[in-house]
């Protein structure tokens, strides 16, 4: 089996453990890249490996996949900040806590699709699956950035 993906796809999606990938997509192991972090966020790393899935191993296609109920919709970034502080860890980096799964989504695929580290940035779609039934939505698109 090669390492690169069949379908020449790379998903971005949460770590949420309710979200079994190769399921909720119909993929089959090799199919995919698949770059996992809390959220499903489009962060300086998740667009690093997403530039290798593309520059180095051929994908052309990137899927966002976020979900309802997600742990960081409503989280506190002022909290979680004071709680690494009380513990004296001062990260680079922010939590990514938003208020709304489509503005998360939206906010993600434009920082994709304007990312110059990317050499596929015309075929990046985003989905949001919903743990409680099992559905998947492609909210409306948005925009270019």
């Amino acid at each position: 089996m090669s390492s690169k993906p069949r379908r020449r796809l790379a998903v971005l999606a949460c770590m949420d453990t309710r979200l079994d990938l190769y399921a909720i997509l119909g993929l089959k192991r090799g199919d995919a890249h698949f770059i996992r972090n809390a959220g499903g966020l489009a962060s300086e790393d998740a667009i690093r490996s997403l530039a290798a899935s593309q520059r180095l191993l051929g994908t052309e296609e990137v899927i966002v996949l976020m979900h309802d109920q997600c742990g960081l919709c409503g989280a506190s970034e002022d909290q979680f900040a004071m709680a690494l502080a009380a513990d004296n860890a001062l990260p680079p980096w922010r939590l990514g806590a938003f208020e709304s799964v489509e503005q998360a989504l939206a906010a993600s695929l434009a920082r994709l699709r304007s990312a110059p580290e990317l050499t596929h940035r015309d075929q990046i779609r985003g989905l949001v699956f919903n743990p409680a039934d099992g559905s998947l939505r492609e909210p409306q698109r948005v925009a270019h950035a």
